[in-house]
């Protein structure tokens, strides 16, 4: 599966800068960067130099400076892709970017594809699958919460869970297999008190895992905000406020939002995707019919909600925005509700709280009250306290593993269920082949996740969305 072509690159960003770097893997890496330099006054070649190391040199174009450089010598196998590596680092101009990736290619290189580099690292057992889809994770963190759990994964927290209960499913099988080899002689050499018990606790392990998806999933594409309420109660105010931009149009004309409105910020290193979503009113305007419908679909893919309130909101207002939202609540799990009363600039203390209180009566099931001014930043911190609180409920940052990858949540939920109907089999006295088959089943479904078992499509599907240079 190994490409054996010694690839190229430009390994950092697009456009120009102080300093680029252009990367060079595979067994020609050094014999073709010597053919591009010299070094002045010393005669020396790279291939002779120790790796781990670095080099002033000129790339010269047909006897001409073209610039001045530094090499990294790296030699394999102790590099990132476990092949000779040497990594470029010139002068950012994109004229000398290009001019190197040209001469690199009429000596022989060729261009790397996306995530070849971290590719033929995976290949070479530099890493596992999944420590490589933290390299993609990592570098696409956008928050400090999403950083970390990509520096997990990335340094093999998750990889070594899995590894290790493999390991012992694998212990089992082999047993069971004999057992197979010798069926006609009615032995048993796997014990089925051990084996059941063994389920018994990946099945808990796995449980555990899938259930972080929810939370790491949240923490790498941002954890969904909706803001929902009535028109004119100031949810595009509460917006354009957590954002500090005038995202969203504000008027005190009812029903001037018409979609949903989307945008994302870091609060407490942890990134909110926020969604301003049309007032929810009963009317006669199909437009603004349909925006309502998109904010309520938006609605069912939020973890958190926040109603907005305004001051001067009656009673059947409030239970008709509450109406919207039962019909879409009874079928979804339990959101994060957080009650909002608006515009309490407007209030004196003792009328704000008996209208938080007289909320509540009418909406008991919220998680939290609070009073608050998006025009005046009043309780804006608050707020942030409590979105952070709510997007980290049930998890500490000294929790080791989380899963935020699908493709993860896919395969283990899948090993789950074939180690269930292992369990029920034990329970049932399943004949042995059977038996093995679930086992087998959920120890294929636990390799993919770390590439013992993987496909070429796997692979295309993992690699194809990282960047060039990566």
């Amino acid at each position: 599966m190994l490409n054996e072509d010694t690839i190229c690159a430009i390994s950092t960003s697009g456009g120009s800068g102080a300093i680029a770097m252009i990367r060079i893997s595979g067994k020609d890496a050094v014999r073709l960067a010597d053919q591009l330099v010299r070094f002045p006054g010393e005669g020396k070649r790279l291939a002779d130099q120790k790796g781990n190391t670095l080099h002033y040199a000129e790339i010269m174009d047909q006897g001409k400076l073209l610039d001045e450089v530094i090499l990294s010598l790296y030699k394999a196998p102790r590099s990132y892709t476990g092949e000779d590596l040497v990594e470029i680092s010139c002068h950012g101009s994109v004229v000398i970017q290009q001019k190197i990736m040209e001469l690199l290619i009429r000596a022989g290189a060729v261009v790397a594809r996306p995530g070849e580099f971290t590719q033929r690292a995976f290949l070479n057992g530099k890493m596992d699958l999944s420590q490589a889809e933290g390299v993609a994770d990592l570098i696409a963190s956008g928050s400090a919460a999403a950083h970390r759990l990509a520096i997990n994964q990335m340094r093999g927290g998750f990889s070594a869970e899995i590894k290790k209960l493999r390991s012992e499913l694998l212990e089992f099988i082999s047993l069971i297999e004999l057992e197979l080899d010798f069926s006609e002689e009615d032995v048993e050499f796997a014990d089925r008190g051990k084996l059941n018990s063994l389920t018994e606790r990946i099945i808990s392990l796995l449980d555990k895992l899938i259930s972080s998806f929810e939370y790491g999933n949240a923490m790498k594409n941002g954890v969904p905000v909706a803001i929902v309420g009535p028109t004119n109660s100031g949810k595009s105010t509460l917006l354009n406020r957590l954002l500090q931009d005038d995202k969203a149009i504000v008027s005190d004309i009812a029903g001037t939002t018409r979609d949903s409105i989307e945008d994302t910020i870091v609060i407490g290193g942890v990134q909110f995707r926020f969604i301003d979503t049309a007032g929810l009113r009963h009317t006669e305007d199909k437009i603004e019919t349909e925006g309502i419908q998109r904010s309520l679909k938006k609605y069912e893919q939020a973890s958190i909600v926040i109603l907005m309130i305004g001051p001067l909101e009656d009673d059947y207002a409030i239970r008709q925005s509450l109406a919207f939202l039962d019909e879409k609540k009874k079928a979804m799990p339990k959101k994060s509700l957080i009650l909002a009363l608006n515009k309490a600039d407007l209030l004196d203390p003792t009328d704000k709280n008996r209208k938080l209180e007289h909320i509540r009566t009418i909406l008991p099931e919220g998680d939290h009250y609070l009073a608050l001014s998006a025009r005046d930043g009043e309780g804006i911190g608050e707020l942030e306290n409590i979105l952070l609180q709510e997007a980290n409920k049930g998890h500490s940052e000294e929790q080791d593993v989380v899963v935020t990858n699908l493709r993860h949540f896919e395969a283990l939920s899948h090993a789950r269920e074939a180690l269930a109907r292992a369990r029920e089999g034990l329970a049932s006295s399943l004949p042995t082949d059977l038996l093995a088959q679930d086992i087998r089943e959920a120890l294929h479904y636990l390799g993919e996740i770390t590439g013992e078992i993987t496909t070429d499509n796997i692979l295309s599907n993992i690699f194809d969305n990282f960047c060039i240079g990566k």
